[in-house]
């Protein structure tokens, strides 16, 4: 569908909206005449009443004037004085997909490349144009496939769909409004309702009579009603425009093809899947790892570390980049489902142009480091800006301390209630005092059906890890109080504990079997562990 009919269409579901609502106004006109000409006296008055309550909210939601504009995302606007080899290439490819280039130029924190338009008039008018570029989406993709996302953008400029944008969002905004103000008005009708009701019973119970049950239910189902009729056009709206959203991306996917290639273009989109989830787990499993603790990366580590993360991870990230989605595309969906935008592309004829050679995309920017450095201020919160920064060793280092200490503290109140002192060294002269000890305490901590239905020695050899792992916690906390062990940063698995050299790990771990065995030996745990 060419752009003047896009349009077209676009004009026709708006307009069927202020057609919706001039249908609305004039069947209740005629109930109101209906009424004044079969009715009299207060009946007919109270109709009327009812009619222009009703038509009060269609007219707000038909004459509601400003177009909703979203604000701009947050990131770092790039000059092309300081970004020349990026401008240059976005305006190579905005070129070859034959549209203006973009006024501006935003680096984002999103896995993600957008564009937008500040068009007039409805989408009449051109206006400024943006593009938001996230460094994240840069750290994962070749320099081709960078450039295949880019084209898909700028098809969506060459399409007029963002030109288009505006008119559609103003028909989503009305119907949401118009909806909305029908939700609230029964709202508050069933609220008043409930509320007198409340206030009788309130009178009934303090003349000693049996208060009524409140029923509100057939309070606002006239607006409920409406706000019905409105759901059903939005509903069809919608799936009309979203289909044509869905329509867009693939003939932008066709752009990325020309521009780039045919495989480039695949392997971006591949690539993206496993981009998405990689961020999200690096945000959560790295970058913010400390903020708990009160500490962040370094300065430009925060969104620069999630190179390493990929480069380290490539593996794993193989089936990602493999096994797409095949759950149906929804009629409400703006994007046709990545599988099918994959296989749509890789059906496409060879064009030659498979195995190009590309260097990473953040060579495009002049100083990588120093835009992720610079990305932080504007997407950051100032509280978490004004955290302690460290380098990535030792934030894992302290945020693990931390965190492992922390947890000892319900195991910690666990020891203390069976009367035995706080820490390591107290507890096993009390295992030494009682070994039975270790029995309560493990019963106090959640467990399996089948350990709490066990009695007599089979309820000890479940115990027994119990408590094996009640002492691991407290000897990981007392080892790294005292400097002897050190949380060690890993890119491509957890965070791993790091004991000395030598056989330190394997005595440990004997140890710790000698203290839950029968008969108990807590001897070679205070010799590993609590020995000057």
């Amino acid at each position: 569908m060419g752009a003047s009919l896009r349009a077209l269409r676009a004009l026709v579901l708006l307009a069927g909206f202020y057609l919706l609502g001039l249908i609305l106004l004039g069947l209740l006109g005629l109930l109101d005449w209906a009424g004044m000409t079969w009715l009299h006296g207060a009946l007919a008055g109270k109709l009327v009443i009812v009619s222009v309550v009703l038509a009060i909210p269609i007219v707000r939601g038909m004459f509601m004037l400003r177009t909703p504009t979203a604000d701009p995302l947050p990131g770092v606007p790039v000059t092309e004085a300081r970004e020349p080899v990026l401008w240059q290439a976005v305006r190579e490819i905005a070129a070859q997909v034959g549209t203006r280039a973009p006024d501006e130029i935003l680096l984002i924190d999103e896995v993600n490349a957008a564009v937008a338009e500040e068009s007039r008039m409805l989408g009449l008018l051109p206006g400024t144009r943006r593009l938001y570029l996230g460094l994240p989406l840069m750290s994962g993709l070749d320099e081709m496939q960078l450039r295949s996302v880019l084209a898909h953008e700028m098809g969506h400029y060459a399409n007029l769909d963002t030109r288009l944008t505006p008119l559609i969002a103003r028909g989503r905004a009305q119907l949401i409004r118009t909806i909305g103000h029908f939700h609230d008005r029964a709202d508050t009708k069933v609220a008043k309702e409930r509320a007198k009701q409340e206030k009788r019973a309130e009178k009934r119970t303090a003349k000693g009579k049996k208060a009524k049950e409140v029923d509100t239910t057939g309070e606002g189902l006239t607006y409920r009603a409406m706000a019905r009729i409105y759901t059903a056009y939005a509903k069809f709206y919608m799936r009309a425009t979203l289909s044509g959203a869905r329509r867009q991306e693939l003939a932008a996917d066709l752009a990325a093809v020309r521009v780039a290639g045919r495989d480039a273009t695949a392997s971006a989109l591949r690539e993206l899947n496993a981009l998405g989830d990689a961020h999200d787990f690096y945000m959560g499993s790295y970058a913010t790892l400390g903020v708990n603790a009160g500490l962040l990366p370094l300065p430009g580590q925060v969104f620069g570390g999630f190179r390493r993360l990929l480069d380290a991870r490539s593996a794993q990230l193989d089936e990602l980049r493999t096994e797409l989605s095949t759950e149906p595309t929804s009629p409400y969906d703006s994007h046709p489902a990545l599988a099918e935008r994959v296989a749509r592309i890789e059906a496409l004829p060879d064009d030659g142009r498979a195995g190009q050679a590309a260097r990473p995309s953040l060579e495009l920017l002049s100083d990588a480091d120093a835009a992720m450095a610079a990305l932080e201020p504007a997407v950051l919160s100032p509280e978490a800006l004004g955290l302690k920064r460290l380098d990535w060793p030792d934030l894992v280092h302290e945020s693990m301390t931390l965190y492992v200490g922390q947890g000892s503290g319900e195991i910690r109140e666990a020891v203390a209630a069976e009367g035995a002192g706080d820490g390591l060294a107290p507890l096993l002269d009390a295992v030494d005092a009682d070994p039975q000890l270790r029995w309560r305490l493990a019963e106090r901590f959640p467990t399996s059906e089948q350990a709490a239905a066990a009695t007599g020695r089979a309820a000890r050899e479940f115990a027994r890890p119990a408590f094996r792992r009640i002492l691991n916690q407290l000897v990981t906390t007392e080892l790294t109080a005292r400097g002897t062990a050190r949380w060690q940063l890993s890119w491509s698995d957890s965070a791993g504990l790091a004991y000395p050299a030598g056989d330190f790990e394997d005595r440990l771990k004997a140890a710790l079997d000698a203290a839950v065995a029968d008969p108990c030996d807590t001897e070679p745990l205070r010799k590993l562990v609590l020995a000057p």
